[in-house]
């Protein structure tokens, strides 16, 4: 292939990283206003803990089949038929009817299941009526996002990343709308009303792009097979992905009241960095398909390294925020209303202890997507999973006694960096030959810089404090960015970082 298609290519992908990446911050801004109102209007308490418990099942579902599994099995499997001639009409509607039969047969065991699940999720939870209550309002989500994921899937490998990215402010927006008409009567299930209407949302926001992209319904001569057995091991690996969380609200039932508020509010903001430097492989991963499928294992490794270093930069100068500024975050975004000072101190300190996650998050999120490109998708991710939920449920419980929640998210952090090494050391011929020892100097090079930035926003932070805690928070970010700017120069990681945007833009 020529340089000039490359470089178009290059720069396609840029921009639909760039308006991926602003529709996400837009769905993440709304889902800060979401937290917002929760944490103001019921604070931290027994009813929160309740909601929380059943929030794990849309928490499972998206990872499940939005983002996670089904997209690992959708769009490489759409890309081998489309290079075998077929048509994306027909690939896509010949195989949604199995695939929405298998969604609502998934909601109604969800529903039917909940006591158990909520037994299960929070034995040492005093009442279980209100979070089974909210648990099966929840379960509305599994075939609403199902659908949800089986189009944006589609639409991805079309290369038309809006609409996907949309859903996330539509849902948002819905759960905000059912709060603010609802807390009055509905009290907590207001939210999980919320939380199901915005599901359903996320399917109707796809539909025109569907039919301008896609096309109209229609019945092929043959049925596009999706293999059971080909979903399995996704399944698996983000399921034992997302067992993480439910260990945390395991071991956070037995804490006092809150603990489980604690753990979830620090974990949706410290995981935002996360999800917006996965913007970049997410929007790259139809692209690594093709070339998987096509077997261009060249275009294959330079999508793999410049997702790797280019999410690695922006999580690292992320965690550094978080890491040296948390309580000024959290004071910022969560303490009103009924959220107390209390409330923030402890919601801060756990956040603290989940940032030294965030990269290993990262690099799970960009390799696992190789593995399942394969046209037999390897159980390996699965394992390497399984090994980091062992660490974090044999940590969780002995860490929790000395620090609390904040010793959960350590143990959090401690099993996904475990399994992102695993991941790593593994991946080699025949799926994809990646040049372990310089990505591995270019992440320690970048991590060096995250912790020569992190010592000096520690020495800034006392003499910003002073200020308005806006003005805190906003100088604390600059910061942060001009000291890992200069550290990246110092330790040599400017030039992994030039050849990954290069990669990635098609800059020559």
């Amino acid at each position: 292939m020529t340089a000039a298609p490359v470089k178009a290519g290059n720069q396609r992908l840029m921009r639909a990283a760039s308006l991926t990446m602003i529709l996400t911050a837009l769905g993440s801004l709304f889902g800060f206003g979401r937290d917002l109102l929760v944490a103001g209007m019921f604070g931290a308490s027994a009813g929160t803990d309740a909601f929380m418990v059943a929030w794990t099942v849309p928490e499972t579902a998206a990872p499940l089949l939005i983002e996670g599994a089904l997209a690992y099995l959708l769009i490489p499997a759409f890309s081998r038929r489309l290079e075998e001639g077929r048509t994306i009409r027909e690939i896509v509607w010949s195989a949604l009817p199995r695939a929405a039969a298998a969604f609502l047969l998934l909601t109604v065991v969800t529903v039917l299941g909940a006591p158990l699940i909520v037994a299960l999720l929070a034995p040492g939870m005093a009442d279980h009526s209100l979070a089974t209550r909210c648990t099966q309002i929840t379960s509305i989500t599994v075939a609403a996002f199902g659908l949800a994921g089986y189009l944006g899937a589609a639409l991805r490998t079309r290369q038309v990343f809006g609409p996907p990215a949309a859903i996330y402010l539509a849902y948002n927006a819905t759960i905000i709308t059912f709060i603010a008409l609802g807390r009055d009567s509905l009290g907590i299930t207001a939210v999980a009303w919320g939380v199901a209407a915005g599901g359903v949302l996320m399917v109707l926001v796809q539909a025109p792009a569907v039919l301008r992209y896609i096309g109209a319904p229609m019945r092929p001569a043959a049925a596009t097979a999706i293999s059971l057995g080909a979903f399995l091991p996704m399944a698996s690996f983000t399921l034992l992905r997302q067992a993480q969380v439910f260990i945390e609200r395991f071991v956070g039932s037995s804490l006092p009241a809150g603990a489980i508020s604690y753990l979830n509010y620090a974990q949706k903001i410290a995981q935002v960095p996360m999800v917006v430097s996965l913007i970049i492989a997410t929007v790259s991963f139809p692209a690594l398909a093709r070339a998987i499928a096509a077997r261009d294992h060249q275009a294959a490794q330079r999508h793999v390294v410049a997702d790797l270093v280019v999410a690695g930069s922006l999580v690292l100068v992320s965690a550094v925020f978080l890491a040296v500024f948390a309580p000024d975050v959290a004071r910022l975004l969560l303490e009103h209303g009924s959220f107390t000072a209390t409330d923030t101190e402890a919601t801060a300190w756990t956040m603290r202890l989940y940032v030294p996650g965030l990269l290993g998050q990262v690099v799970v999120g960009v390799l696992c997507r190789v593995y399942f490109c394969a046209e037999q998708p390897s159980w390996y991710p699965a394992v390497a999973m399984g090994a980091g939920l062992v660490v974090t449920g044999a940590l969780a419980p002995v860490l929790a006694e000395p620090l609390g929640t904040g010793g959960i998210a350590l143990a959090n952090a401690a099993g996904i960096t475990l399994g992102a090494v695993l991941l790593l050391v593994r991946l080699g011929p025949p799926l994809l030959v990646l040049p372990k020892r310089p990505v591995t100097l270019a992440l320690g090079r970048l991590t060096l810089a995250a912790a020569a930035a992190a010592g000096i926003a520690f020495l800034a932070q006392p003499w910003l404090a002073r200020l308005p805690l806006v003005l805190t928070v906003s100088c604390g970010a600059l910061t942060v960015i001009a000291a890992f700017a200069v550290a990246v120069v110092i330790t040599g990681g400017r030039h992994d970082l030039t050849v990954a945007l290069r990669q990635k833009g098609g800059i020559r």
